[in-house]
């Protein structure tokens, strides 16, 4: 087993915040089921808490306690999980881990498309992750930008390598399907 990711995985259970690569570009991430965690990261970006973080996860079961998961979603995550699509999906009853934003209602999904990102997602469980950089900043595509944007404030960093640095595509199904971001994936090639 890799060494970083048991790292990774100790510093999450102690409440802290990690970085670890996703598909698109590294994330600064926390467990929301550890008290004080989800403010470690929000604190570590300067990211306002009005602006919620998305949940990551090896799989769409991982996913279904967070969120509700309709016929309509389930052909998106098909169709293109793992990958670099984020689904805006109406909240399970029971969730009730806060997340920060306004709207309490939604919350953002993904399963990634990195080998390390779902071996440390199948371990550690659902993550609240959200782009490893100081809030305003360009997103790190490598651990060493991340460590050089965030090493102060970060328990663990899990190298997975150089990515790509687009963000995702960002997807709400919570009424008829709209792009919110368009990203990795055009809008033309969004298909069920």
């Amino acid at each position: 087993m890799r060494d970083d990711v048991e790292r990774a995985l100790g510093a999450l259970s102690a409440g802290l915040a990690i970085v670890m690569p996703t598909d698109t570009v590294y994330g600064i991430a926390a467990r929301p089921d550890v008290p004080g965690a989800l403010a470690a990261v929000f604190a570590a970006k300067g990211r306002p808490e009005d602006k919620a973080l998305p949940v990551l996860a090896a799989g769409v079961e991982d996913l279904e306690a967070v969120v509700v998961f309709g016929a309509t979603a389930h052909r998106y995550a098909a169709a293109h999980w793992p990958g670099p699509l984020t689904l805006v999906l109406e909240r399970a009853a029971g969730w009730d881990y806060d997340l920060g934003g306004r709207d309490h209602s939604t919350i953002a999904v993904r399963v990634p498309n990195h080998a390390v990102a779902l071996e440390l997602l199948g371990r550690s469980g659902v993550l609240a992750v959200t782009s490893a950089n100081r809030s305003g900043e360009a997103p790190a595509t490598t651990v060493d930008e991340a460590r050089l944007a965030l090493g102060h404030a970060v328990g663990a960093f899990v190298d997975g390598g150089r990515l790509e640095g687009s963000p995702s595509t960002v997807l709400a199904l919570t009424g008829e399907p709209e792009v919110l971001r368009e990203g990795a994936i055009p809008f033309r090639d969004l298909r069920v």
